[in-house]
């Protein structure tokens, strides 16, 4: 059996998902193994939603980065934000309708 691996990360791990983020991306970002989210996912039940009509984007930043972007009105109109906390990082998942 492997190693305990804190519930932080697994609740990280399932917000990335229901995000649209791939189990491989989401094993780039908090470095957990890409099967040991897929396994969460299957374990909690979580299902994720369908994503036609937007496509979420995401970066991460230091804190005075995040502060830099936050000043700027116009990209924070119009689109979905949610920030994360990641170790002494932070991510910035981002969506915005798809324009006809």
């Amino acid at each position: 059996m492997g190693k305990k691996i804190d519930d932080y990360y697994v609740t990280k791990a399932l917000q990335l998902y229901l995000e649209g983020l791939s189990f491989r991306k989401i094993e780039r970002i908090i470095g957990v193994s890409h099967v040991t989210v897929s396994n969460w996912v299957k374990e909690f039940k979580i299902k994720k939603p369908s994503h036609k009509d937007y496509h979420p984007t995401y970066k991460i930043y230091n804190h005075s980065e995040l502060i830099e972007y936050l000043k700027n009105k116009d990209q924070l109109s119009g689109a979905g934000m949610i920030i994360t906390e990641l170790g002494d990082k932070f991510m910035l998942i981002k969506w915005e309708r798809f324009k006809d």
